[in-house]
């Protein structure tokens, strides 16, 4: 079935090969149908998947994708205007629906981003966040009542 994913795959083959105007096309179609921007330049590793076909999905050209990520509609991973430098997701990440992650940050392998948060600092691999800005999550361990 094709999303906004499958789309970027073709692009990312067809800028690789030196077919940059393809790629483009390609590129605009994703656009088209599911108001996705993510650019042919993107690496995004095997694995990965976008929830309901990445609608709403906009990732900078810069930013690397690590596998087995899971991004969810109207995730952005970009720059930050006031910084130089863009996001690295890490192996095994879960980006909420609704998030931004934004700027020279880091997040971990394994790390979750709740829906909507806002992650402008390094996510450590395996730690949950949530927020604006984004904080951590502390395991609360239930008491045996």
């Amino acid at each position: 079935m094709f999303n906004a994913l499958s789309f970027q795959r073709m692009a990312h083959v067809l800028y690789r090969a030196g077919f940059g105007r393809a790629a483009l096309l390609v590129t605009a179609a994703a656009r088209t149908f599911f108001a996705a921007h993510v650019p042919p330049e993107v690496v995004i590793g095997e694995g990965t998947e976008f929830g309901y076909g990445g609608i709403g999905v906009i990732i900078h050209r810069d930013a690397i994708i690590g596998r087995k990520v899971l991004i969810s509609p109207g995730v952005v991973i970009g720059g930050r205007s006031e910084m130089r430098g863009v996001p690295v997701i890490e192996d095994g990440a879960k980006i909420g629906a609704g998030a931004k992650v934004l700027g020279p940050i880091r997040i971990g392998a394994g790390a979750k981003v709740g829906a909507n948060a806002v992650v402008i600092h390094d996510v450590a691999p395996g730690q949950t966040v949530a927020g604006v800005p984004a904080r951590p999550l502390h395991n609360r361990k239930r008491s045996a009542a």
